[in-house]
C-alpha cells in the first residue's frame, strides 16, 4: 500500500494517523505540493483531483480523504474510527463534516495561492481570511464537543474518526497563529492526542519530505 503526502498537507496528516492507529503498513511517496508535483501527468492520472493524500491498495487506487478514511476503517476494522451506533456514528460525522466542509475547503493551499496571485490580495488579509474562517469553524467544534461528556478524545476514551480531522485541522491553524487556548475543549483533546504514539508517527515534521529543522 502506497499513500501519497505532503507533510503540511492535513488531508494527508488525517490519513497518517488512521494508518497508525490501525498499525497498517504502507511506503510513503512525497507529493511537494510548494513544487506543483500534484499537476504532473502521472499524479493526475492517479489522482484527477490532483490533490493529496491519495491511496493506492495494489490495483486500488483511491482520492480524497474522508473516503480513504472509510476505506481503512472497513479494510483494517480494529481499532474502529467510524462508530457503529447510530447516534454516535452521527455526532463523529457531524464534527468531522464542520472541519472537512466548512474549515479546510475555504483555507487550503491553492485557495490561499488563488487568493495572493490572482485576486492580489496582500499577505495580511490572506491570513485574515484564514484566520476568519478557522474562529468561525472552530466555535462551532468547540460547541459541539461542549455537548458531550468531558473524555480524553472528542468522543470517549479511544480515538475516533473526529479527532484524525481535528488534531490536523488544530496543527495547522497553530502553526498559522490561530488562538487555540480561546477553545479550551479543543486545547486539550489536540494536546491529549499529539502526546500519543499515533499522532506522533504522523505528525508533519515526522515525515521524511519535511524540511530539516521543523
Amino acid at each position: 500500500m502506497q499513500l501519497f503526502s505532503f507533510f503540511s498537507s492535513s488531508t494527508a496528516f488525517r490519513v497518517r494517523i488512521a494508518l497508525a492507529l490501525k498499525g497498517a503498513d504502507y511506503e510513503y511517496q512525497a507529493v511537494n505540493l510548494r513544487a506543483g508535483e500534484q499537476h504532473q501527468q502521472a499524479f493526475l492520472d492517479r489522482n484527477p483531483s490532483g490533490n493529496v493524500p491519495a491511496l493506492v491498495d495494489g490495483d486500488f487506487n483511491l482520492g480524497q480523504s474522508l473516503a480513504i478514511l472509510d476505506y481503512l476503517d472497513s479494510r483494517y476494522p480494529e481499532p474502529r474510527l467510524i462508530p457503529a451506533d447510530t447516534i454516535q456514528r452521527a455526532r463523529v460525522l457531524e464534527l468531522v463534516n464542520v472541519i472537512a466542509c466548512d474549515i479546510h475547503p475555504v483555507n487550503n493551499l491553492r485557495v490561499q495561492l488563488y487568493l495572493k496571485n490572482i485576486l492580489g490580495v496582500t499577505e495580511a488579509q490572506k491570513n485574515a481570511w484564514y484566520r476568519h474562517w478557522v474562529a468561525q469553524g472552530l466555535d462551532v467544534v468547540e460547541r459541539l464537543l461542549a455537548r458531550q461528556e468531558d473524555t480524553p478524545y472528542c468522543f470517549g476514551t479511544h480515538p475516533t474518526l473526529a479527532d484524525c480531522c481535528l488534531a490536523p485541522q488544530v496543527w495547522s491553524a497553530a502553526r498559522a497563529g490561530c488562538d487555540i487556548a480561546a477553545y479550551p475543549r479543543i486545547d486539550r483533546i489536540y494536546r491529549h492526542c499529539m502526546a500519543q504514539p499515533a499522532f506522533i508517527q504522523a505528525a508533519p515534521e515526522q515525515q521524511a519530505d519535511a524540511p530539516q529543522g521543523g
